[in-house]
């Protein structure tokens, strides 16, 4: 028995052995595939995008100076690379935050050691052991949360990121994601925030004050703890002092070098409708995305000067209603836009009282009746067709077919007066209601809504003879750039607010160039321009003229004073001017266009006068007269001086009987 047993001994230890290894494996095999599986549960982010690193910038919307107006972002950062800082900034962070970056692997196990030995001495989470790229890790793929499951995927995050990309890599991400107070994401929006200056031209004083900030932000903040962001910038200039950067001496000269902080951003109210519109239109082309985290570059055609003295405009002309209306218990509104007849851009905007207050734009949103200052459309329309200031109509009451079977119309005069025959010109420069609508229904609607359309009006528009009383609804910018056609002599261009449009890489998305079309004669253009100034010197906008300086413009007032418009232009510049309650309530009795905006227009203008030329307007070039068959041919605008010389009116004369040639001449003798 005991030979058999011996016999069997050896196979039976080779089987015991053999099972044993197999249970190991089995159990082995087992937990790595647990481990795997919680591995895999755990849900580590991948890497790949942080090759193509385009993170989120601000848009930057700039003036026509190329001076910063406005930042659009969820996160006020501007991105840079490493050859676009100094070279002690990045080494200022590496000293502070990292000082073993080139070495490690993108986890350093001996600083974890070292904050572990130091936390359980002290009792407290007091250091940490993050490398830089840890925080890359931290800030691009993973939540805040301080946990350890959170800390074990960091590091395996990290070391992944450090095989995949370089060390300079990781050091531009770093710089431009570390958060570092007053919504600045890295150092670039850090050094405009502080110090007023793009992050190339920060001195080693900044740059250590800046790597003090990425632990504590707040606590470190210079403008709220000044005393412990000075102990935090001797601590990072100390590091870097310790790690061969600097020398001690530069060290000590920087700590004592004073600090120049940039100024406080100030709130600019009266560029809040201007920039509103700015960032509708670049997010309709672009994409509110695009607008917020792309970095574009937006240039604009805002003047600040111009702004400035609009919201001044605006501010006074509403008091002035409030002298006048101690007890009203409502606020009206008002509207300012002011536009560049040589290039269409728009200089300045004002849409309300307080954008904080309310942010719906009235000078681009509302649709609101123009009133009279519609007119001058109907009398281009009507000198364009042959029509002269001299022209004849009879102001009368007339009756006119309503807009419903079996009613009638019988528009007034504001002030109830006729005067019988009038010229055409003093329809015009008196705002006579009755002369307008005659005159409307001798050449046509269709003819006067197409000249409009040629003008920029694209609101639509009444094809009824209430048309010429203004009773369709425009917005004060279309109507103060259809004004400017007759600023620039019968040219139409579309106003604009912006004129380029470049990406963070500085490729041109887009850059304007006007689009112009002839809208109106120049010699009608011209001559209605001299009716519009008639209107500031003998009409119903003597309130806007001011002495010396060459304008032209229009009131418009309309049923129960609910609005009261101003459009006017010099040589230079067009603007256009509203008042009126939201609610369609009445402004007051004798609340009218020369009353209530007409004033508010001078004021702008008055503020304005300094940036214009004051020079006449221009004559249509190329243009002579010929008096009569065979003789020599003379300049028009000579011609019109003689005459005027001899103190009869130019524009009484009748041009119809000057008709101008193919070479430019014009014959005297009747219309064929």
């Amino acid at each position: 028995m005991a030979a058999r047993r011996r016999s069997r001994g050896p196979v039976w230890d080779h089987i015991h052995l053999c099972a044993l290894l197999l249970g190991v494996a089995l159990a082995v095999s087992f937990a790595l595939a647990g481990l795997l599986a919680w591995f895999v549960s755990l849900n580590i982010p991948d890497i790949g995008s942080l090759a193509a690193y385009r993170p989120a910038e601000a848009s930057i919307i700039y003036d026509r100076h190329g001076r910063e107006v406005a930042k659009v972002y969820d996160q006020y950062r501007i991105v840079v690379s490493l050859d676009q800082v100094p070279p002690l900034l990045p080494r200022a962070f590496i000293a502070a935050e990292d000082a073993r970056f080139y070495e490690h692997e993108g986890v350093d196990l001996f600083s974890i050691f070292r904050a572990l030995i130091h936390n359980l001495v002290s009792g407290a989470r007091r250091q940490g052991g993050s490398t830089i790229t840890q925080q890359v890790t931290r800030a691009l793929l993973l939540s805040p949360e301080k946990t350890y499951l959170r800390k074990f995927k960091e590091a395996v995050l990290a070391y992944r990121i450090d095989r995949l990309l370089s060390k300079n890599d990781i050091l531009t991400m770093y710089l431009n994601e570390i958060y570092l107070g007053e919504g600045a994401y890295g150092v670039e929006a850090a050094a405009r925030s502080y110090f007023g200056k793009p992050a190339r031209e920060l001195s080693l004083a900044e740059i250590a004050l800046l790597a003090g900030l990425p632990q504590a932000p707040s606590r470190y903040s210079p403008f709220k703890h000044y005393k412990l962001a000075k102990k935090r910038q001797a601590y990072v200039l100390n590091r870097m002092a310790e790690e061969g950067y600097i020398t001690p001496e530069m060290a000590r000269r920087a700590y004592a070098a004073p600090l120049v902080w940039a100024e406080r951003p100030r709130s600019r109210p009266e560029n809040g409708y201007f920039v509103q519109e700015v960032e509708k239109q670049i997010a309709a082309r672009y994409g509110k995305a695009r607008l917020r985290r792309g970095g574009l570059r937006i240039y604009t055609s805002l003047d600040p000067v111009l702004q400035k003295a609009a919201a001044a405009a605006v501010a006074e002309g509403l008091a002035a209603w409030h002298q006048r209306h101690p007890k009203a218990k409502q606020r009206p509104e008002a509207a300012l836009v002011a536009i560049d007849t040589a290039d269409g851009g728009v200089r300045a905007m004002i849409g309300g009282h307080d954008f904080a207050a309310t942010q719906f734009n009235r000078a681009v949103m509302a649709r609101r009746q123009p009133g009279s200052a519609f007119k001058p459309f109907v009398y281009a329309a009507a000198l364009g067709r042959g029509y002269t200031p001299a022209t004849m109509i009879v102001d009368a009451p007339i009756r006119l077919p309503g807009a419903r079977r079996g009613r009638y119309w019988s528009p007034r005069n504001f002030d109830r007066r006729y005067d019988g025959p009038v010229p055409l010109r003093a329809g015009l420069i008196q705002s006579k209601n009755v002369v307008t609508v005659k005159l409307l229904q001798e050449i046509g609607v269709d003819r006067v809504v197409r000249l409009a359309r040629k003008c920029g009006i694209r609101s639509p528009l009444e094809h009824d003879y209430s048309l010429a009383l203004g009773s369709s609804g425009v917005s004060l910018l279309e109507l103060a750039a259809a004004y400017a056609v007759f600023a620039r002599g019968g040219e139409y261009l579309q106003p604009a607010l912006i004129t380029r449009v470049e990406e963070r890489s500085g490729r041109v998305l887009e850059q304007r160039r006007p689009q112009r079309h002839r809208a109106l004669d120049a010699r009608v253009a011209y001559v209605l321009t001299d009716l519009l100034a008639k209107v500031l010197t003998e009409g119903t906008g003597k309130r806007a003229r001011i002495k010396g300086l060459p304008a032209a413009g229009k009131t418009g007032t309309t049923d129960s004073f609910r609005d009261a418009w101003f459009i006017g232009y010099t040589p230079e510049l067009a603007c256009g001017v509203w008042m009126g309650f939201d609610t369609l309530k009445s402004l007051g009795k004798g609340e009218t266009g020369g009353r209530a905006a007409a004033p508010l227009w001078r004021g702008f203008m008055t503020r304005a006068r300094s940036m214009l030329s004051g020079r006449p307007f221009a004559m249509p070039t190329g243009v002579t007269l010929v008096p009569a068959p065979g003789s020599e041919g003379r300049r028009f605008d000579a011609f019109l001086s003689e005459t005027v010389g001899r103190g009869k009116p130019y524009l009484d004369l009748d041009l119809r009987f000057f008709q101008p040639t193919a070479d430019g001449v014009w014959l005297q003798g009747r219309q064929r």
